[in-house]
């Protein structure tokens, strides 16, 4: 996958740990990029039943032209149910040492439970892959005692009580940036990350996608713009549950970095969407904010559209542009985030990339591309065109994860929303038929999901 003998020429490793002093990780990466776009596609099944790979990838490779063989990934969830409960990590290695070296981190601070090399097909286009193995593990007692992480086995420097999920977040990142020859690409429990250099249709068929089943399926095709075409650099990037596609530039990259850095998290892996993964884990885990105002953070409307909202969306508003500023992602973008309890989509809020979402019964769909929806589903219930800096989300049913103020939080931010529309508006009336297509989905969506939560808190709990 690299060449780690130029990184390495005349650097210390600490055998014993694996950890390289003085030497970054990006000093081996490709140093070519090429400017264009990408694309993405997401199906949820609401209701939580699963289905094969096959559609998702059928709808990616309709949007074959927005990539050029750079990279291609997919997202599954749902698809460990004999590991539900357990820590899964997808990892890339360069040789069999890497493996070696990561395996002994491993064992230190986790029980590994099974391993096996991910199941893969000759597929003539894909050359040049890394070892990729799969493990599910239990975090050990005391894990966090002996000093590879920054802890202390009562507090992480989060500044929360220790958990599971915030070693485990710290160790992910403490390997992908200092670990030699090794990327843990995916971390979650029941999903995994499948990703690589390719068409993504190619990577599909490479990691016989189509075996797999899953209720979530989110996907990618890569043409890089500022950075560098990779196997740990395709998407989806994943964090614990999290993963993102993404398919734009994020101008503010520097500004996020520093953001989500002064709270622990270091970005290591040369690509933007990186930097999203880890705002969503920061906004929705660490601080408890309801997935459905994270737009108002990510994408915040402009001042002038917050000074006309009712009094209190506006004050919430204006909190939370001031609390959370660092996180307002500038430049054009579509994302699809998948959560083992939800899917999410959002475009900026000036809307310079394409998104176009459909719902047919309990499934809801999310593209660059109509095509590529009506490719799996020739006749959906709905299809609309998400507005700007606008949400679109879909819940699974029963996911297990809930509270039961959800559904008031909902309500609340149904009319947060309306509001936002409202003001958006008054600044473009031909939008109106757009808003009102997305006001009346989302509230689709909040029925068809109200017997759940969302992972985040109420209204009022975000600030």
């Amino acid at each position: 996958m690299y060449n780690y003998d130029k990184l390495m020429a005349g650097k210390i490793t600490e055998q014993n740990t694996g950890i390289m002093t003085g030497v970054s990780k990006k000093a081996d990466y490709p140093d070519y990029k090429i400017p264009s776009g990408c694309a993405v596609f997401g199906i949820l099944n609401e209701s939580g039943a699963s289905f094969g790979g096959s559609a998702v990838i059928e709808g990616i490779a309709m949007m074959h032209d927005r990539s050029n063989g750079l990279g291609g990934g997919f997202a599954a969830y749902g698809i460990y149910p004999d590991y539900k409960n357990d820590r899964a990590f997808h990892v890339l290695y360069d040789d069999i040492n890497s493996k070696k070296q990561a395996e002994e981190i491993f064992k230190n601070y986790y029980k590994i439970l099974y391993c096996e090399e991910i199941p893969t097909r000759q597929t003539p286009n894909i050359s040049n892959a890394p070892l990729i193995y799969r493990y599910f593990l239990k975090l050990k007692e005391g894990s966090a005692a002996d000093g590879f992480i920054s802890v202390n086995p009562a507090k992480n420097r989060f500044g929360s009580d220790f958990s599971e999920e915030n070693f485990t977040a710290d160790f992910v990142m403490k390997v992908n940036s200092d670990v030699a020859g090794t990327y843990i690409i995916s971390s979650g429990k029941n999903m995994g990350i499948f990703k690589g250099v390719g068409f993504p249709e190619d990577i599909g068929d490479f990691f016989r996608l189509d075996e797999y089943k899953a209720y979530l399926w989110t996907s990618h095709g890569r043409f890089p713009t500022n950075s560098p075409g990779w196997w740990g650099g395709s998407h989806p990037f994943g964090l614990l549950g999290w993963s993102v596609v993404h398919n734009g530039e994020i101008s503010s990259y520097g500004r996020n970095q520093r953001f989500v850095d002064s709270f622990g998290y270091k970005c290591s892996l040369a690509v933007d969407t990186e930097v999203i993964t880890y705002l969503f884990d920061l906004l929705v885990r660490k601080n408890n904010i309801d997935i459905e105002i994270v737009s108002l953070i990510l994408a915040s409307p402009l001042w002038e559209q917050i000074e006309r909202m009712p009094e209190y969306d506006r004050q919430l508003a204006k909190t939370l542009r001031i609390l959370f500023g660092g996180a307002l992602i500038n430049g054009p973008f579509s994302i699809i985030v998948g959560h083992n309890d939800f899917m999410y989509a959002l475009n900026d809020r000036v809307k310079l990339r394409p998104m176009v979402a459909a719902r047919k019964d309990d499934f809801l769909y999310v593209s660059s591309e109509e095509s590529a929806i009506r490719k799996v589903c020739m006749q959906p219930d709905r299809v609309w065109h998400p507005e700007g800096g606008m949400p679109v989300i879909g819940f699974v049913k029963n996911s297990g994860n809930v509270r039961s103020d959800s559904l008031n939080s909902r309500e609340a931010n149904s009319k947060l929303h309306s509001s936002i529309s409202s003001s958006n508006s008054q600044n473009n009336n031909n939008s109106s038929k757009v808003q009102d297509s997305f006001r009346d989905d989302q509230s689709k969506t909040r029925v068809n999901s109200s017997e759940q939560n969302s992972a985040g808190g109420t209204l009022k709990g975000a600030i």
